[in-house]
């Protein structure tokens, strides 16, 4: 009779890869589970699979262990848990416990030392042990007795002690030598440097154990020899540190401890299980467990994706013949999605290497042009696949739908083809009706049509090994890239009708996503111009003034440090200078992040010299010594790329370079901007929206006081000091002014009496009065954000004034903090949503003008609520009258938009 067998998982290993690895599923009310639905997915089948008597679902606790008081760097280099993780930690706890599972959280012991502790008393009662695990130190607990399942791995991989000499090239009683002398980057637990695995095994190959490699330390040559001479000293530590205690005392956390019914594996709570189900939207699991109570299940909501099985028709096109026939087809269809594989993903380098397109769903072609495997068939030439293509790609009247289409407008563009009637891009048609979701090809077709297809690493792998896509064979490309043409077009057909029937999110959609979409595209693909010379003269300024930085901190903390480690600045601020710990770090270290710095900075100099530091090291390698690096070298400038389905407000993300981010709140980041210059003959032209927030709050609120600031043209700070501090319009001070600035534009973000005062370095109370009195004078704000609270809670997002909605998934389910985020998120998106969709429609009407005008001015940048213009100096006069009117003419609101206009030889001087 086989022993009993005990199961073990590593929760704590365990939801965080099911995290990463899971796509981002919510609920109906918009809360976090794709953690939740790996972990339930991973359970079930371990018991599935491996019927127990015994079992534990082990997490680590919070707050520090043992390890920590050995080595207080321990784990010091771990990111904090996200947000979105950390919030489904308790409802994994819960759903665990409702499988029939144990649960096991041993506050100051790491869930491998529970583990390690409950395999060895098991194995020493007779059970056989499995661990489900992606965790390597585990390798160490591994006996005839105990034995490591990765279920994770596809397939999932078993480890006995065989497995474990395999896969790491030593046995389970070598796995803590191993990897005291690797060291783990993950836990922050050096090891010698410059060994790694095939030295650390070769090593205890020739000598044994790690006690053999020490004895033997002065007989090993090379760098490496040198560096474990160099390591002896820490080799116990980390060899402490990795070891996994098996002895630890579990009394009054395993009932009966140290007997093993207290972790006997229970029967499901299905009742239960059926009601978290329900709440988190795991509709399949529900149907299954309703039929094994016997329930008669309600038809399945609308929302949930039908689980389509089409009959799949791919053609790979390598004659002109099929290729005719498909342009008639093309040419005859209503609508058709495309989609371009190409070489490269910067959209201005990239090349095609093949195209497809599809009519209906599951039917598809794909002509490839530049595969270049050992296996490839003949192909067309590319020109000659263009020529064909061109009266259809670029005909205005027929139609075309496609995911991320501004990519494709780009390569189509770099053939020399300007791609016309792009109809619809089903990336931003999930934007506008789900912006809080991922919006890949692979989520939607996932979460509309419940298909899974192909994924580039499937093709071409991942990292180092990756292929380039005109590796890969034929057949499977045209398999992939049809895929992604005909679900392109399903999704279309599950999305535009639900945006139809939303009314205004289809007007968001078709008046502002998609004409901006390819506003931005000509945007980018004109690029803006730089001056190399002014950013090396910059650069070379800031390292003056680094160094110059550098040896003010070494004179005031009385040695030299690395003013870029955090371990070394914390040792000095608060070891040797015995500067005040003001929050803590998940090791229990001493933070220094920029908060506690900036906090510090205040009573003294050395925290004041690391920020200004950071901050001129930051702007260094951003911007002065990196946008020379990435000047297109066929245009002479700079192409960012503008992200639109990023941002739940609407706001646009600018990257590679980041053109938002550049600080100007400095004067070395103002500086930044003269290096954006105007080509001969030509100025830089700045318009931007005029205080836009608080005309948009003025609108929403109806607040008689703002409405009759901004209609009377009052400078509204001015007008607010003026009713807080109850003085004349022409008595206010510049302190009262300044203070009224904070308050306004504080109140539009959610601030409360504790942030004002931080803002304005003012008691909390004074604080507190000041805001009591801005709400008595402008019920109308009080009001309003009341009852934006109140409608968010209701029903889990807010709109703004064009009916785009900005998703509050916390604002229900999230914990107190989060959920006051949340609120604090709801008074601010409809302003600054409104504000990002008053710019995209600036954008579009201004690029209309200028293409019916025939204009010679570019747009070349969009910047928060500033578009930024290149124009021949013939033109200056119409752009300084044209842009701010067709910035102000394209919405209604109850106060006057005003946009300003600068002009000047580079970017800074405009602004």
């Amino acid at each position: 009779m086989d022993a009993p067998l005990m199961l073990l998982v590593d929760g704590s290993s365990y939801l965080y890869r099911a995290y990463h690895a899971m796509p981002d599923l919510r609920s109906p009310d918009g809360f976090p589970t794709g953690a939740i639905h790996g972990m339930v997915a991973m359970m079930k089948w371990l018991r599935e699979r491996y019927p127990a008597e015994h079992a534990a679902c082990v997490f680590d606790a919070s707050g520090p262990t043992f390890r920590d008081d050995w080595y207080p760097a321990y784990k010091a280099n771990r990111a904090p848990m996200p947000d979105d993780l950390r919030a489904q930690i308790e409802p994994i706890h819960e759903v665990v416990r409702l499988l029939g599972w144990p649960v096991l959280v041993v506050p100051g012991i790491e869930a491998d030392d529970a583990i390690g502790t409950l395999a060895r008393t098991a194995s020493a009662s007779g059970h056989r042990v499995m661990i489900s695990t992606g965790d390597k130190d585990l390798a160490q607990l591994v006996t005839p007795q105990v034995s490591l399942i990765n279920t994770m791995a596809k397939p999932p991989e078993l480890l006995d002690e065989a497995g474990v000499q395999a896969k790491f090239g030593v046995p389970p009683d070598r796995i803590v030598d191993y990897l005291t002398l690797i060291g783990d980057t993950v836990d922050n637990v050096p090891g010698v440097d410059k060994v790694g695995p095939k030295t650390a095994v070769k090593w205890i190959g020739e000598h044994g154990s790690l006690d053999g490699v020490v004895a033997a330390a002065d007989t090993i040559k090379g760098v490496a020899g040198e560096n474990l001479r160099k390591a002896l000293d820490w080799l116990p530590t980390g060899r402490k540190l990795i070891t996994v205690v098996t002895d630890c005392d579990l009394d009054g956390h395993v009932p009966g401890w140290p007997a093993l019914e207290g972790l006997a594996l229970g029967p499901v709570q299905r009742e239960a299980l059926l009601a978290f189900y329900d709440r988190l939207g795991f509709r399949t699991w529900k149907r299954e467990l309703e039929s094994d109570l016997g329930v008669d299940p309600q038809a399945a909501p609308a929302a949930e994706a039908p689980k389509v099985e089409l009959a799949r028709e791919y053609e790979t096109i390598t004659s002109m013949d099929r290729l005719q026939a498909w342009v008639d087809r093309l040419m005859a269809a209503d609508l058709v999605a495309v989609d371009t594989e190409t070489d490269s993903l910067d959209p201005m380098a990239a090349h095609i290497v093949g195209i497809s397109f599809a009519v209906e769903p599951g039917r598809a072609a794909y002509v490839p042009t530049g595969h270049t495997g050992p296996d490839a068939p003949e192909q067309l030439p590319l020109a000659d696949v263009l020529a064909a293509l061109k009266p259809w790609l670029e005909n205005a009247n027929r139609p075309k739908v496609g995911q991320n289409l501004k990519y494709d407008l780009h390569v189509f563009a770099n053939h020399g083809i300007a791609l016309g009637g792009v109809a619809h891009d089903t990336m931003l048609e999930s934007y506008v009706l789900e912006a809080h979701l991922g919006h890949s090809l692979e989520k939607l077709a996932e979460r509309h049509l419940g298909r899974k297809g192909l994924s580039y690493e499937d093709l071409c792998g991942k990292g180092a090994h990756q292929i380039p896509f005109a590796q890969v064979d034929v057949a499977t490309a045209t398999t992939y890239s049809g895929e992604d043409s005909e679900m392109a077009l399903q999704v279309h057909q599950t999305l535009w009708p639900r945006l139809q029937a939303e009314g205004r999110l289809a007007t968001v959609y078709e008046r502002i996503e998609m004409p901006a979409m390819q506003v931005l595209q000509r945007i980018e693909r004109h690029g803006v111009l730089v001056d190399a010379d002014v950013l090396a003269a910059q650069s070379r300024d800031l390292a003056e003034r680094m160094v110059a930085l550098e040896q003010q901190a070494y004179q005031i903390a009385g040695q030299p440090f690395n003013l870029g480690s955090p371990k070394q600045i914390g040792e000095i601020l608060f070891g040797k200078l015995g500067l005040p710990v003001k929050k803590k770090t998940a090791s229990g270290a001493p933070s220094t992040d920029e908060e506690v710095l900036q906090e510090l900075a205040a009573d003294y100099p050395l925290p004041a010299r690391i920020l200004e530091h950071r901050s001129l090291a930051k702007l260094k390698g951003t911007y002065t010594d990196k946008l020379p690096l990435m000047v297109n070298p066929a245009t002479g400038r700079v192409h960012t790329n503008y992200a639109q389905a990023v941002a739940v407000t609407g706001r646009l993300a600018s990257n590679d370079p980041n053109l938002q981010n550049i600080p100007i709140r400095t004067a070395e980041g103002r500086r930044v901007r003269e290096a954006f210059v105007a080509p001969a003959g030509h100025r830089i032209v700045s318009a931007d929206y005029s205080q836009i927030e608080l005309r948009i709050m003025a609108h929403i609120s109806s607040d008689p006081g703002l409405l009759r600031a901004f209609a009377e043209g009052i400078d509204v700070h001015r007008a607010t000091a003026s009713e807080v501090f109850n003085v004349p319009l022409d008595a206010v001070s510049s302190e009262q002014r300044r203070y009224a600035k904070v308050i306004n534009f504080g109140l539009i973000y959610g601030m409360g009496a504790f942030g004002l005062a931080s803002n304005l370095g003012i008691e909390q109370k004074a604080a507190k009065d000041y805001i009591e009195r801005y709400f008595e004078r402008f019920a109308g704000v009080k009001r309003y954000m009341a009852e934006t609270k109140a409608k968010a809670a209701e029903q889990g997002y807010v709109e703004t004034f064009f009916g785009r909605r900005v998703w509050l998934p916390e604002i229900k389910g999230g914990n107190g903090p989060r959920r006051a985020a949340a609120e604090r998120q709801a008074i601010n998106a409809p302003m600054q949503g409104t504000a990002a969709d008053l710019i995209k429609l600036a954008m579009v009407a201004v690029q209309e003008a200028l293409d019916r005008e025939g204009r010679a001015t570019r747009m070349i940048m969009q910047v928060h609520d500033e578009l930024v213009l290149e124009v021949p100096e013939a033109e200056l006069d119409w752009a300084r009258e044209a842009v701010p009117r067709l910035m102000a003419g394209v919405a209604e609101l109850q106060v006057p938009l005003v946009a300003e206009v600068g002009v000047g030889a580079n970017w800074d001087e405009a602004h």
